[in-house]
């Protein structure tokens, strides 16, 4: 046996103790007049979000496919999260990570990375949606090319990530829960509502899955324009989003996105980031004057709000960017 398939044999095996060492995230119900509404707290992940589940199996399918090799570099565009989940693994199975970030992540977000990884690139150019996601992706591009045995991971197309939230976050789900009437699921790169409405899809066959994007989206058609918040909706259709079984879509803007989040820590304790605080607005404005039994509605909390807490939950960022009038007193919210 060669170095290097010794080395590339035990990166396998890396891979597999990672994978072995997933633990199931908690579903909790929260109090409701008019719902059962169930929260799963994929905030309790190791790296405190969803990402987990994606990073972790697009990463396992790449070395056991030999797409990622000891020596390999992964590359990948993130706003945050996905970023995090990925320096985490890579750093577990010794391979470099460069993240491709830009002027809309979160403050902690990006001192992390920046600990955790020898090299971050970060671009502060808009592309002409207005956004970063355009601009991130070409330096990605430029980077698969200028290093040498690099891997994007690509989680807007890689059906790895879907699969990653089939297998995990979706099949963890029906077991918690015996029957679901909704299930409602933010939309970013299309992986997480790829695999878990399929997957929910099977054991609830009438289940009605509820996509959720932002206004400024182009996910679903829209034009794109400039959003703040990272962590839900995209200047771009991402293709995993086309096998995904979606029912019906809900659209909020970014100041129901807050005003979700401060609704949800107030009215449950559940410190939430901002696609979390999109998807419980999105779940109060869809039931909305609702009477009769109490529908089983299910939803993820994606992720922590610490890392929200210089924009979404500081009131003068909320003002300076969105209302000033209504962030008076944090009961309005």
């Amino acid at each position: 046996m060669t170095a290097v398939s010794s080395r590339d044999d035990t990166l396998r095996r890396r891979a597999e103790a990672v994978l072995s060492r997933h633990t199931p995230t908690e579903v909790v119900r929260l109090p409701h007049a008019r719902l059962q509404l169930f929260a799963k707290l994929e905030s309790a992940n190791v790296t405190g979000s969803a990402k987990d589940r994606s990073a972790i199996w697009i990463l396992g399918d790449a070395v056991r496919t030999g797409a990622i090799r000891a020596g390999t570099t992964v590359v990948e565009s993130s706003s945050g999260n996905f970023a995090l989940s990925l320096a985490t693994y890579c750093h577990e199975l010794r391979l470099d990570f460069v993240p491709v970030i830009d002027p809309n992540i979160n403050d902690m977000t990006e001192r992390t990375l920046r600990r955790m990884c020898r090299r971050v690139e970060k671009v502060t150019e808009r592309d002409p949606t207005g956004g970063f996601l355009l601009s991130r992706l070409a330096r990605v591009g430029e980077l698969v090319r200028e290093i040498e045995d690099a891997y994007w991971t690509d989680q807007y197309s890689n059906p790895a990530g879907a699969r990653g939230h089939y297998e995990l976050t979706g099949t963890e789900i029906v077991a918690q829960l015996e029957r679901i009437d909704y299930l409602f699921v933010g939309v970013g790169t299309g992986a997480t509502i790829n695999g878990l409405s399929r997957r929910v899809k099977e054991a609830n066959p009438d289940v009605v899955v509820v996509a959720v994007d932002v206004a400024g989206s182009a996910i679903f058609g829209a034009e794109p324009h400039r959003r703040l918040i990272p962590g839900i909706g995209s200047s771009i259709r991402p293709p995993l989003v086309e096998d995904a079984v979606i029912s019906e879509i809900v659209t909020v803007s970014e100041l129901e996105e807050v005003a979700g989040c401060r609704r949800l820590v107030r009215d449950h304790g559940v410190y939430a980031g901002g696609s979390t605080g999109a998807v419980y607005s999105a779940i109060e404005c869809y039931f909305e004057g609702f009477s009769g039994p109490p529908p089983v509605v299910a939803f993820l909390c994606m992720d922590r709000g610490d890392p929200y807490s210089m924009t979404v939950y500081d009131d003068a960022w909320v003002a300076a960017n969105f209302a000033p009038s209504l962030v008076t007193t944090t009961g309005q919210w």
